[in-house]
């Protein structure tokens, strides 16, 4: 497998912030809803979406960078890239002058040196023993990035994407996830190696879109809505935007810019034991076109002001 740095087209000094943007970048580019039928982007795809599970989870990319596992996430032999170099970190068997691997390193790399039976590579009864099966392992876990608009990141919702390695799959959206929360989708990940080993797992990132209306402090919302002057003056009714669509609000008389109203329960919809929150709409008074008979009664005023002072 390509080297994941290479993959990112990256090197090994790049930050993390370099990585999620290549990777956000690449998979954009190489998704197979943007080239359908087109097998090179296909692969393309799956060798981002495979490197960024290595580069994109800080332990596994120190684990990589110190030769611990390969490009595919899979733990090295404990004989170094060289094969014939000695065993890393001590010499000889258990037991012996240094002691470094226990019986079930010797599995380990026995079984990933003979794919087939009669090897006696699980070392079940003995350094060299056992029943002839081969070790089984875990699938490595995958990482990706899933944008989500505001209002979905508020409201919940389901979408349907699709992963290099488990196709395509619906991913739930709870109520009130935040930007850079990762949700875990249970066996989505790279297949098991060996019979019966289960697959990892596809760790999901989520990307909050900013919304243009709203901001959000914890479960509640605010928003900023402009109100005409004889609205302010008069009180009223205005239609407010809510994550949930339009609604209608009452004004009281002699409301200023800065005026806070609430809407309860058109905040953060409701989730598990968490309440709805609420909408916070601070007005904002705004001139719009004068009425001649509000300019000339105002010009009067001021004149009479300007008599009496």
């Amino acid at each position: 497998m390509k080297d994941p740095y290479a993959a990112l087209g990256l090197t090994r000094g790049a930050t993390d912030k370099e990585i999620r943007s290549a990777y956000r970048k690449l998979a954009k580019e190489h998704h197979p809803d943007h080239n359908p039928n087109n097998k090179k982007a296909e692969e393309a795809f799956k060798a981002v979406g495979a490197a960024y599970g290595i580069l994109g989870d800080k332990e596994k990319r120190a684990r990589f960078d110190r030769g611990e596992i390969d490009a595919e996430g899979n733990e090295r032999g404990p004989f170094g890239p060289g094969g014939g170099g000695g065993f890393r970190g001590g010499q000889g068997f258990p037991g012996g002058g240094g002691g470094q691997f226990n019986q079930e390193d010797l599995g380990a790399f026995f079984s990933d040196m003979f794919s087939g039976g009669g090897t006696g590579a699980d070392f079940g009864g003995g350094p060299f023993g056992g029943g002839g099966r081969r070790r089984s392992r875990r699938g490595a876990d995958r990482s990706y990035t899933l944008t989500v608009s505001f209002e979905d990141s508020v409201l919940g919702t389901t979408s349907r994407v699709t992963l290099p390695e488990a196709g395509t799959v619906e991913v739930k959206i709870p109520a009130g996830i935040e930007d850079g929360q990762t949700l875990r989708l249970s066996g989505k990940g790279a297949a098991g190696m060996g019979e019966g080993a289960p697959a990892g797992d596809a760790l999901i990132t989520i990307s909050v879109t900013p919304s243009t209306v709203y901001t959000r402090e914890g479960r509640d919302l605010r928003a900023s809505v402009p109100v005409d002057l004889s609205t302010a003056i008069l009180g009223g009714k205005i239609v407010v935007p809510t994550p949930k669509g339009q609604v209608t609000m009452k004004v009281p008389p002699h409301s200023d810019t800065g005026t806070v109203l609430r809407l309860g329960g058109r905040g953060v919809a409701e989730h598990g034991g968490h309440k709805a929150g609420n909408l916070y709409v601070t007005l904002q008074v705004r001139i719009g076109k004068v009425d001649p008979a509000l300019e000339e009664f105002l010009a009067k005023q001021q004149a009479l002001q300007g008599e009496q002072a």
